[in-house]
């Protein structure tokens, strides 16, 4: 595949534009609230945890609490006073019937919530709500350290899916206006959504045709932009001093992948299944024997999607989030002048992988599709 360089050239000049206020923001929150927010992820008093005292271990709790979903959204808290700065989003879970109430009654982890005469609690080390007793213990197996509690089919609304439901947001916005300002200028693009113009006029022209082909590439436009903003869009809000960290999350990376494995073989044309099924060109004893890889493959290219967006995004955080932890660790003008330093250079690169793993997910996606729909060539009936 060519890739045209002007394009890519005012994707990277807009890119470098937005470092500055970008990085200096993501250091600005990791490194002044490094200290409190890690007393909130590990003092919980409904599983009797001792708080750790500790810097590494305070760090070690912060960057967990970091790469968690959470089922409130606080932006930042008072150590004098212990007050939380934020909002309770609402918890809905299933357990013999619907539960719907505040996530303040868990008091950010420290307290139990009783609904409807059960309890529930928040278990620190995965984020997640189990039922308890009304002591809120959770218990856990010797062998494996799992929780042994009944786990309720948790529907809530967590910071995770605010996350999601801003992008969504957002891009609606964004598009309806650029959208809007086509039909009254004539096909200009004009307001906000125009910043945006080149990057569609990107996907469309160096990913969308040259990967999937001029006949059939308007189908799947739709999807691809919606899944390029979508993914970029979490992407930055990741590096925000909010602390969400959607991308990272595998259950959305996994969902995001089903979509893309669904599209492709259900629009796929009976060639695509032809050629791993029964693969032309080949003798027919190898047809056999490769018929089952080639079916392999179809469950192995949306695995590697969820894999590769998933690890380049949660290593990204953990590496940053360690890095900036060192400066409370040296203690020194040396140090934490050369912790900040390095923190600030990686910041500036996970803007870029931000831009650079939207790009690769919906290129593939736009590959896959391209081999779904990819015609019948004449010249392999010759093999026959």
């Amino acid at each position: 595949m060519v890739i045209s360089n002007k394009p890519l050239r005012f994707i990277l000049a807009a890119l470098v534009a937005c470092l500055p206020l970008m990085s200096f923001s993501n250091i600005e929150k990791d490194s002044t609230h490094v200290q409190t927010e890690v007393a909130h992820e590990a003092g919980s008093e409904a599983h009797h945890e001792a708080e750790p005292t500790d810097v590494k271990s305070k760090i070690k709790g912060f960057i967990k609490h970091h790469v968690l979903d959470s089922h409130d959204f606080t932006l930042t808290q008072d150590d004098e006073t212990g007050k939380y700065y934020g909002f309770s989003l609402p918890v809905i879970i299933w357990d013999n019937g619907l539960h719907v109430f505040s996530s303040s009654k868990f008091n950010h982890g420290h307290a139990v919530a009783e609904s409807n005469g059960s309890y529930y609690a928040i278990n620190h080390h995965d984020g997640k709500i189990y039922r308890t007793e009304a002591s809120g213990e959770i218990k856990e197996d010797e062998k494996t350290g799992h929780p042994t509690n009944v786990r309720p089919l948790d529907f809530s609304i967590t910071k995770t899916v605010v996350s999601i439901f801003a992008a969504a947001i957002l891009m609606f916005l964004l598009f309806t206006s650029l959208a809007k300002s086509y039909a009254k200028n004539g096909g200009i693009a004009s307001g906000v959504g125009r910043i945006f113009e080149p990057l569609v006029v990107y996907i469309r022209d160096e990913v969308a045709i040259p990967n999937i082909g001029e006949k059939h590439y308007k189908k799947y436009m739709s999807y691809l932009l919606t899944i390029f903003f979508f993914v970029l869009f979490l992407n930055i809000f990741g590096l925000t001093p909010l602390g969400i960290n959607a991308t990272g999350n595998l259950t959305i990376t996994f969902s995001l992948a089903i979509l893309t494995f669904l599209i492709t073989n259900l629009t796929a044309n009976k060639n695509y299944w032809g050629h791993i099924f029964w693969m032309p060109g080949v003798p027919k004893p190898m047809r056999i024997i490769l018929a089952p890889i080639e079916l392999l493959g179809v469950f192995i290219k949306p695995f590697s999607l969820m894999i590769r967006l998933y690890a380049n995004i949660f290593a990204g955080h953990i590496v940053l989030m360690s890095i900036i932890g060192l400066m409370f660790i040296f203690k020194s003008w040396i140090g934490s002048s050369l912790s900040f330093g390095l923190s600030f250079v990686l910041s500036i690169l996970e803007i870029l992988v931000a831009f650079l793993q939207a790009y690769i997910f919906t290129m593939l996606s736009a590959l896959y599709f391209g081999s779904a729909v990819e015609e019948h060539h004449h010249e392999e009936d010759a093999h026959h």
